[in-house]
């Protein structure tokens, strides 16, 4: 049973930095899509970023040059360092995963088959 914890969340000042973990268990797929999802109140959810296995990365136009998603070797734990916050940025983060079919999909086209629960992150002004 695959499963996504993700950790890290919090509140911070604007400007100010954070790094989301999770922890990816249970996968049985050695090629893959991994990405950070996220959903302001009264919003649509919305791609942050992606990162397959090979380490190819997209990125939403609204976080590039300021969050860098990475992750381990062995596919354990995937990583979302945030900087330069902006309130704008305040929402649930969602950590989710998508086995490889055919096509390289980036953050704007992945379409999830896990999720994990969210992790909170607020900037304030």
């Amino acid at each position: 049973q695959v499963q996504l914890v993700e950790s890290g969340g919090g509140s911070v000042q604007a400007g100010g930095s954070l790094k989301l973990s999770c922890t990816v268990s249970g996968w049985g797929y050695n090629t893959y899509f991994l990405g950070w999802f996220r959903q302001a109140p009264g919003k649509e959810r919305e791609g942050v970023a992606n990162i397959d296995n090979r380490g190819d990365t997209s990125y939403a136009d609204s976080v590039k040059g300021r969050f860098t998603i990475s992750q381990d070797n062995a596919m354990n734990t995937l990583y979302l360092q945030m900087s330069s916050l902006k309130p704008e940025d305040t929402a649930m983060y969602y950590c989710a995963a998508e086995p490889w079919g055919t096509l390289r999909k980036t953050i704007a086209t992945m379409s999830p088959t896990y999720w994990g629960q969210g992790t909170q992150v607020t900037v304030s002004s």
